[in-house]
C-alpha cells in the first residue's frame, strides 16, 4: 500500500535519520512533492515515497549501463540503516571528506 500523506513520508526519512545516528552517521532529511530524501554523502541519497527506502548500488546493469538501486521496506529502518552505512564508508573511500566537513566535525 502506498503511502499519500506527507506525513508518513516525512517519519519515514527521519526514522531512518536516527537509526544511521545511532550507528555514528549523520544525514539530513528534506521532502516535498510526495518523498523524503535522506543526505548521507556524496553520490549516496537515499529517498522514500513513505513505503520503501532506495538508494543507488554504486553499479551500473551490464545489460543497459543503467543504475541499479536497491530498496528496503521503511517497516526496516534499522536494516536499511545498516547497508546504508555500509555504502557510505565504501564511498568514503573515493570521496573523503573536505576539509570544511573535517573542521566541523567535532
Amino acid at each position: 500500500m502506498r503511502s499519500d500523506t506527507p506525513r508518513d513520508v516525512c517519519a519515514a526519512g527521519e526514522r531512518l535519520r536516527i537509526e544511521l545516528a545511532a550507528l555514528g552517521v549523520h544525514a539530513d532529511v528534506h521532502h516535498g512533492f510526495g518523498v523524503a530524501v535522506v543526505s548521507v554523502w556524496r553520490e549516496l541519497l537515499v529517498w522514500t515515497d513513505g513505503t520503501v527506502y532506495r538508494w543507488w548500488t554504486g553499479h551500473l546493469s551490464w545489460k543497459t549501463g543503467r543504475r541499479l538501486y536497491t530498496a528496503y521496506g521503511v517497516e526496516d529502518p534499522i536494516t536499511a540503516a545498516r547497508r546504508v552505512a555500509r555504502r557510505r564508508e565504501e564511498l568514503q573511500r573515493t570521496y573523503p571528506p573536505s576539509e570544511v566537513i573535517l573542521e566541523r566535525v567535532p
